[in-house]
């Protein structure tokens, strides 16, 4: 089901959103997001929403999301392979991707599909700002909120060049998916299991593909994403950290331990030891507790990082290369486009 009528006067690539959704008690924030893509100033063409493997919210997404498409993910449980069904259900030249637990700003798709018209441009995402559901304890440094899904101390804060865009919003080139294939099953977040890296694994290999191609962060796209309570503790933190690094493990299978980590060297080097300096400097007396338990927070989330990593090193076979985990369409449009009275492309150039 599109989400746009007629539009005929318009020009520019044909554009998905894709939001995927596995829980039944997270139906309120679904039903959010959602909202948030009908009130866009550059509205999609359509909106397919993916749910994962649970038939009960299947029904219910049906029943109450009448202006989006909704599928039931067909590939392996879990976020790649919900996500590879939404490409695959899709048709636009560009697929965006939205969690089901965030909302976009009305700016948030016009801004990103801005840049594709630059032909190098295979990927562009935006700015994650956390919405923390009882507030950011005082000890939660803001160099960590990668952890929770969100932008983080140290991203650029214009636009500028990035290995890979943050999942919970962002965007692709369909060529990306079709030339190289989907999201890999072998990272990647399955349920509440608090993995990750499937975007690093993909964006990698789309730059291999295409040594010249370029991936974007545009701040002023913005998506808000929900930080529940439960993720605001320290043992979330820990777990998340341990669990980036057994994803990072994995994915320094796939793609070389180079490619793989070299935005974390230049993070644990700059953003983490400018952090970590940062709060002990500022340190006055025992009044200032919180800046030294920021300062541990960051060391610990390091340490538990590097022992994941380590432990995934040691005692994870080398994953089987990554493919789409179901057929993809073949490409409808590409960077320019004419609509049908329903919103449907009716001529473009292919990509």
């Amino acid at each position: 089901m599109l989400t746009r009528a007629a539009d005929a006067g318009r020009t520019g690539p044909t554009v998905s959103v894709v939001v995927c959704a596995y829980a039944s008690e997270r139906w309120p924030l679904l039903e959010r997001a959602v909202r948030s893509l009908h009130g866009q100033t550059h509205p999609a063409d359509e909106v397919v929403v993916v749910v994962d493997h649970n038939a009960e919210l299947l029904r219910q997404a049906r029943d109450g999301l009448p202006h989006v498409r909704v599928v039931a993910n067909g590939a392996e449980r879990g976020l790649s392979g919900a996500r590879n069904t939404g490409v695959a259900h899709s048709s636009g030249a560009i697929v965006a991707f939205l969690d089901d637990d965030a909302r976009a700003e009305p700016e948030w798709l016009a801004r990103m599909v801005r840049h594709y018209d630059d032909p190098a441009v295979i990927g562009v995402g935006s700015l994650v700002q956390a919405r923390w559901a009882e507030g950011r304890p005082a000890w939660y440094p803001r160099e960590y909120e990668w952890v929770v899904g969100c932008s983080y101390r140290g991203q650029p804060t214009t636009v500028a060049e990035v290995r890979n865009p943050i999942g919970a919003g962002m965007s692709f080139r369909r060529r990306v998916f079709e030339q190289v294939g989907g999201f890999s099953t072998a990272v990647g977040r399955v349920g509440a299991l608090p993995v990750g890296c499937e975007e690093t694994e993909l964006a990698i290999r789309a730059r291999r593909r295409w040594p010249g191609a370029k991936i974007l962060s545009d701040p002023s796209a913005v998506v808000e994403h929900l930080v529940p309570a439960h993720r605001a503790t320290v043992r979330y933190l820990l777990a998340r950290c341990w669990s980036e690094g057994l994803s990072k493990a994995a994915v320094a299978r796939l793609a070389g331990p180079g490619q793989a980590l070299a935005a974390e060297r230049s993070y644990v080097a700059r953003t983490l030891a400018g952090g970590v300096l940062r709060e002990l400097s500022g340190v006055r007396g025992r009044g200032d507790v919180h800046r030294l338990a920021r300062a541990a927070a960051m060391c610990a989330g390091l340490g538990a990082a590097t022992g994941g990593y380590l432990r995934g090193r040691l005692t994870f076979p080398r994953p089987t290369a990554p493919s789409p985990s179901v057929p993809l369409r073949p490409l409808e449009t590409a960077t320019s486009r004419t609509t049908s009275p329903v919103g449907r492309p009716t001529s473009g150039e292919p990509a």
